[in-house]
């Protein structure tokens, strides 16, 4: 096995290379690496000290998207995960990063890390800063997925792409963060949300995740 990827199972972005590889029936192993103690070594990985990074035999990179384009690139006989055509490509790419540029810091670095890490660290919950990013900042957000869905099984080409991965991999941190979709505002992306987690990929992967956020917070 030549792929090591590095870092915490409960981001968001380890989460979402982690789906990527189980889709693609990609052996790897995780060694985890936290993002608030990070051993010397990794920033030979990862200049910028963020998860996850990623060996591929001799060779390694960091930054989930970049990670995850290297692996479509390498393993280019395995079905797509970015688009069949130029126009999907484009289309999933722009979803990928809408979701970790503009859900991330509300649903995992917001909701997630006040109700869910600060805790567990002594820190204090800012709900203050929770409640603006629920009802101020994500239903935009929202919104405009919700439409960008429209009555599709998925986001693009009808068919799992990484803009399905990446949006339920914030999705799922704003869960374990206590928060859920409003089902009757957002009918299409609950439902969507509904059907990954359901898949056999993030089945795999989410039971461990709940441990470890329950260890964390006492509750094991």
């Amino acid at each position: 096995m030549s792929l090591t990827l590095y870092g915490a199972p409960l981001s968001p972005f380890v989460r979402k290379v982690r789906l990527y590889l189980l889709e693609k029936g990609l052996d790897y192993r995780l060694e985890i690496v936290s993002p608030f103690a990070q051993p010397a070594w990794y920033r030979e990985l990862s200049p910028l000290g963020r998860v996850p990074a990623l060996r591929d035999g001799d060779f390694s990179l960091a930054d989930s998207s970049v990670i995850c384009q290297y692996l479509e690139d390498k393993h280019s006989e395995l079905a797509p995960l970015y688009g069949r055509d130029t126009n999907e490509r484009a289309q999933v790419r722009w979803l990928e990063k809408y979701a970790d540029y503009e859900l991330a810091p509300l649903s995992t670095f917001t909701v997630f890390r006040n109700r869910a890490l600060k805790p567990t660290m002594g820190q204090h919950c800012d709900e203050a800063a929770v409640q603006a990013a629920l009802t101020d900042k994500l239903p935009q957000h929202f919104n405009y997925l919700e439409k960008t869905l429209s009555g599709a099984e998925f986001f693009v080409g009808e068919r799992l792409t990484m803009a399905d991965i990446a949006f339920a991999s914030q999705l799922i941190n704003m869960e374990h963060g206590g928060e859920q979709l409003d089902a009757e505002r957002w009918p299409r992306l609950a439902a969507h949300y509904g059907r990954m987690k359901a898949r056999e990929s993030v089945q795999a992967v989410l039971p461990g995740e709940q441990k470890m956020l329950a260890k964390l917070s006492g509750r094991a």
